[in-house]
């Protein structure tokens, strides 16, 4: 099969190469120069997608073009790109939208009878700030649009907003007008969970997955806000929770065309689920985490989802457990901090097969046939284990990641623990869960 990548910064990186081991032909765009290192003698980098679509088509239906992103251009793209013939998983000009502005996101869930928090939107931040002091109260700030990393976002601590408020006056010190829209959302204490599945312009291929993310930079939930530094993941037991949040979705994603994975993220207590955002794409390090949990081979995958032939997803039983390993500039980028790039990665002994099968490189390439970090981030790498419970899908996961070394590797050392502690416990007694 042909597979043609189009992103900014190679965020793929570990799916290309399990479909290159694989015996398939895979291409890719990596649109920012400060990311054409990533995977620098592994795979091969193109200068203009555009230019490959007649290698593409030559595949018929074994070639298949694959979108990272989100964004305000390339989901009409591929939706364009469909009509045309292509075969294409990623998203659609629907699910950008579902993604970016997070009002239309809330009225579509409500819509569809799931319980939603209160947002408040706004066309600037002194419109939030006015509204802030009219209504104090905890909210959590989040910006619509592209272009904003995660940091960006903040979750209130104070009841009053006050500090929330203070958050807003200094963003607007540094500058005057903020560029895109914001939203107030209405905080919710109790357990962040999502759920996921493969839609393939028709149907969910299930089982549909739970997932358990850990957003802080730090160890017990501390730091900065990033894009993510670990996660919990299993395919079992998630039909009752899909079927009453993801899975109404389903008549909206078929109307709209939508081909590609696609996530909810979540707040459950005794009071219901409340939904807070949408994935519309491949998350990363998401898509990492589910890859040991799936039988199906992804080549299999996209090829049955462009095709709409493949009935199920084949996954394994237990959990598994994804640990970030990052550096420096890392949880910013080098567009903020000057940080080198080609620093060594190395592993303690030699790796078998289930090692290899549970590391996933992120931005990495090859340098004079060293392994050397690259890239924008410091997103160097995820490390993966799975078992039966949790308690031995995280024990496989830090036994690998302890046989990692690059120089000021950071990591969170307390992914899954307060699952196992017992969160995972409670969603169970909310009755979220099927039977066992």
């Amino acid at each position: 099969m042909r597979f043609l990548g189009v992103g900014a910064s190679c965020d793929l990186g570990a799916l290309y190469l399990r479909l290159i081991a694989a015996g398939h032909a895979v291409k890719v765009e990596i649109s920012y120069p400060s990311c054409h290192g990533t995977l620098a003698g592994m795979v091969e980098r193109i200068a203009d997608w555009r230019q490959e679509l007649g290698w593409v088509r030559e595949a018929g239906r074994d070639g298949i073009i694959l979108f990272e992103h989100v964004d305000d251009r390339h989901g009409s793209l591929q939706d364009q790109l469909r009509r045309d013939g292509y075969n294409v998983i990623g998203g659609s000009e629907f699910g950008d939208r579902l993604e970016n502005d997070r009002a239309y996101a809330q009225s579509m869930l409500a819509g569809l009878g799931l319980e939603t928090c209160r947002i408040h939107e706004f066309a600037t931040a002194r419109e939030a700030l006015a509204f802030l002091d009219a209504n104090p109260a905890r909210y959590v700030l989040k910006f619509n649009g592209q272009g904003f990393a995660s940091s960006d976002n903040y979750v209130g601590r104070l009841a009053d907003g006050r500090d929330l408020r203070a958050v807003l006056v200094a963003r607007l010190k540094r500058a005057s007008v903020l560029p895109a829209g914001l939203v107030l959302m209405e905080h919710v204490d109790g357990i962040e969970m999502g759920v996921g599945a493969y839609f393939d312009g028709t149907k969910f291929l299930l089982p549909a997955c739970l997932d358990w993310e850990h957003k802080r930079f730090f160890a017990g939930d501390l730091g900065e806000l990033t894009g993510e530094m670990g996660t919990v993941v299993t395919y079992r037991r998630t039909q009752n929770f899909f079927e009453r949040t993801l899975g109404r979705m389903a008549p909206l994603l078929r109307k709209h065309r939508y081909c590609g994975y696609i996530n909810l993220n979540t707040i459950v207590n005794g009071r219901g689920i409340w939904p807070l955002e949408f994935t519309c794409r491949f998350g990363y390090p998401g898509f990492a985490v589910l890859d040991p949990l799936q039988a199906t081979g992804w080549a299999e995958l996209f090829h049955g989802m462009a095709n709409r032939s493949l009935g199920a997803l084949a996954t394994h039983p237990g959990f598994c457990v994804g640990v970030v390993l990052t550096t420096p500039p890392f949880p910013y980028s080098r567009k903020e901090v000057a940080e080198p790039v080609g620093m060594p990665v190395l592993f303690d002994g030699q790796l078998d097969a289930a090692d290899r099968a549970n590391l996933h490189f992120g931005e990495v390439g090859k340098q004079d046939g060293q392994l050397v970090t690259s890239g924008l981030y410091g997103w160097t790498m995820v490390v993966t284990g799975c078992g039966a419970t949790m308690v031995a899908a995280q024990r496989e996961a830090y036994r690998l990641a302890d046989r990692v070394f690059v120089p000021s590797l950071r990591y969170r050392r307390d992914i899954g623990d307060r699952l196992i502690g017992g969160d995972y416990a409670r969603v169970e007694a909310l009755g979220l869960l099927d039977p066992p």
